[in-house]
């Protein structure tokens, strides 16, 4: 059973949500708690739930009615590590169902999930139907895909027999990888950047956060998820979606879900929104927060609205 324990301030609320399993999820709360609805943020593969910063506190000025959660995923950031089999998106999918129970029993939510967060967001919405629409209204889809990650761009590099390789090197001797894996984030820093944010000029800023990031990540969790985005298939979660108010948003110079995935997931959700940023990267949360904050605004919005006319009907 899921269970938090918060430390208030002012400003955040801090706290443990135990996962089904017994895993502790780092949470942080932002805003006011009593607020009409909930947006939960769901973060990327080897990042933590800073990557959502500067979004989080547009999100929380400029929107006082709602209150803003994020998360680290297992194995991520501030929560605990866990068995190596529990690293795969139907776990996320419960582990974010766990969240909510602890920190959103009651009351309307939007989840808007980055890359893995993404992914995350639609195994939910495949695995627990029967809260679409009713405790969720609202859904973000954010450089993310449905399916075929390894069918384009650099998650063609899934297909590699080297990642097999890689994953039994992590497999057989995890501690030494993770002291070579020091040393490789050094050499494959321009890899990784070219894969976040291609040749763009970027904020130092910007690429310092996204490497601390992915440099704290531990290597066991790094490459345990890495089988599961090779066979990752929630276009069944697409449909569901169409009943509630939905946004897809994708930077145009995105390397890693090129924005032929997001325009195939807007198609197939009725009424959604296509966000496409130009000259945005992967780490478009981190590039221009403010456009995403706003894309987020909206969806707000969107829900509010859904949420009066459903009671106008009612009564």
């Amino acid at each position: 059973m899921s269970n938090i324990s918060l430390i208030s301030s002012s400003v955040e609320r801090c706290g443990t949500v135990s996962a089904g399993d017994g895993v502790g999820l780092a949470v942080h709360e932002y805003g006011r708690p009593g607020a009409e609805l909930t947006i939960v943020l769901v973060h990327g593969h080897c990042l933590r739930s800073e990557s959502w910063t500067d979004v989080r506190d547009a999100l929380v000025r400029e929107h006082p009615r709602a209150r803003v959660v994020c998360y680290d995923h297992r194995g991520h950031g501030d929560s605990g590590v866990a068995p190596r089999h529990t690293y795969n998106l139907e776990q996320l999918g419960d582990d974010l169902h766990d969240v909510l129970e602890a920190v959103a029993p009651t009351g309307p939510v939007v989840l808007v999930g980055h890359s893995m967060g993404g992914m995350t967001v639609l195994t939910y919405v495949s695995r627990y139907r029967e809260e679409i629409g009713t405790r969720i209204v609202g859904v973000g889809l954010i450089a993310t895909a449905a399916r075929g990650l390894a069918d384009a761009g650099f998650g063609r590099l899934l297909r590699n027999p080297l990642i097999a390789v890689f994953q039994a090197s992590v497999r057989r001797a995890p501690r030494l990888m993770q002291r070579a894996k020091l040393l490789a984030c050094k050499v494959f820093a321009p890899v990784v950047r070219a894969a976040e944010f291609g040749d763009r000029t970027v904020d130092p800023r910007v690429l310092t956060l996204a490497r601390a990031m992915h440099n704290a990540t531990p290597i066991v969790t790094m490459a345990s998820f890495l089988g599961a985005f090779k066979a990752f298939d929630r276009t069944d979660a697409l449909a569901v979606l169409s009943g509630i108010p939905t946004f897809v948003l994708c930077g145009s110079a995105d390397l890693m879900t090129p924005p032929s995935h997001s325009i195939a997931m807007a198609a197939a959700v009725d009424y959604s929104d296509l966000v496409l940023i130009d000259g945005a990267g992967h780490s478009v949360i981190l590039e221009q927060p403010g456009q995403v904050a706003a894309a987020i605004g909206r969806l707000a919005a969107r829900a509010f609205d859904a949420e009066s006319a459903l009671f106008a009907s009612a009564a």
